[in-house]
């Protein structure tokens, strides 16, 4: 089952995918995939079966919603409406091989023997696959921002003046809410462009946890149910004035990464703080490529494209370089 979530003015609605149609939701208990999500904990159903019977019967031609030509728009995958300061957006770095061999490049010190990138992804290789009902091998975690950074398909995402570089990471997440009795439930995943500094990264790795402070996009849609997660294949491009400037053959899936799902899981939401009744989670699970590794340096109106085709249509975002000045924050004593 795939979900989008669209508005149109102060009115949002979930839609469900039907080849070219998005059938909506009943406009009164479908308007957001969060309430949903709450609708089926409370309930004990499956999202799948909450979504069944929330069903209306109005409907959008979905190409003309991809293509930005529908009065309705589409938003996120997922989020946390009316409050975005309650969910949470995270990731997990150097979970797959090409991108743990880029890190490794940027932090590579002349006569180095093993990097710190690489013992971390060997690491992962190791011990980050146990066997069901045990924990595996921490992964690196990285904190990206509230839900107030997550942009849709077909917005742009922006480096702020106070960056020095911006470029996409190919990647899939996980949209999760956290249940009544603290006990953290998988929404679904979706396609993402987890966009980072990598520039601000390459000059220190020290750096890393500013260099994701970034807004980054989600959807365009949120796969949910039963989903086979083991070897996806995809593509990530750069179009710059309408042609293909760089592209790429990506994978992710179990099978191409450096630990399980569910120890990424663990991980995060191991801790308490990650686990307060009511908060909603997107977690990024790491790149397999990014045009950054191979010295594609974007521009003004780039293009970047992430798609994985058993999660739906692509997922599009021009970028925006924010020229103004950046300039001094001062902070008054009260």
């Amino acid at each position: 089952m795939r979900l989008v979530q669209i508005a149109k003015g102060q009115e949002r609605r979930v839609g469900l995918i039907d080849g070219e149609q998005v059938r909506l939701l009943d406009p009164q208990r479908g308007r957001d995939v969060y309430s949903l999500a709450m609708e089926a904990i409370k309930k004990g159903m499956t999202l799948s079966s909450v979504v069944e019977n929330t069903m209306g019967n109005e409907a959008v031609d979905y190409p003309q919603l991809y293509q930005g030509t529908s009065p309705w728009k589409l938003l996120p995958s997922f989020d946390y409406p009316n409050e975005p300061a309650r969910c949470v957006v995270s990731g997990t770095g150097l979970t797959h091989k090409a991108s743990a061999e880029n890190r490794a490049a940027m932090h590579k010190k002349s006569g180095a023997e093993m990097t710190d990138s690489t013992r971390m992804y060997r690491m992962g290789l190791d011990a980050g696959r146990p066997v069901e009902g045990e924990i595996g091998v921490q992964p690196e975690w990285f904190y990206k921002g509230n839900g107030s950074i997550l942009r849709a398909h077909g917005e742009t995402l922006t480096i702020p003046p106070y960056s020095w570089d911006g470029g996409e990471e190919p990647e899939v997440a996980g949209a999760y809410v956290i249940a009544l009795d603290r006990s953290p439930c998988r929404v679904g995943l979706t396609m993402g462009n987890e966009f980072s500094d990598h520039r601000m990264e390459q000059r220190n790795y020290l750096y890393l946890a500013p260099s994701k402070l970034r807004n980054c996009s989600i959807g365009p849609e949120l796969i949910v149910g039963e989903t086979e997660f083991q070897n996806v294949p995809g593509t990530v491009a750069i179009r710059r004035d309408g042609n293909v400037l760089w592209s790429k053959e990506i994978w992710t899936g179990e099978k191409n990464m450096s630990h399980t799902v569910a120890n990424l899981e663990h991980h995060h939401f191991k801790y308490e703080m990650h686990r307060r009744p009511g908060d909603a989670h997107v977690h990024f699970f790491g790149a397999d490529a990014f045009s950054f590794g191979d010295g594609v340096e974007l521009q003004q109106g780039d293009v970047m494209e992430v798609a994985f085709a058993e999660f739906g249509k692509s997922l599009q975002n021009p970028l925006n370089i924010d020229k103004s000045v950046d300039g001094l924050v001062k902070v008054r004593a009260l």
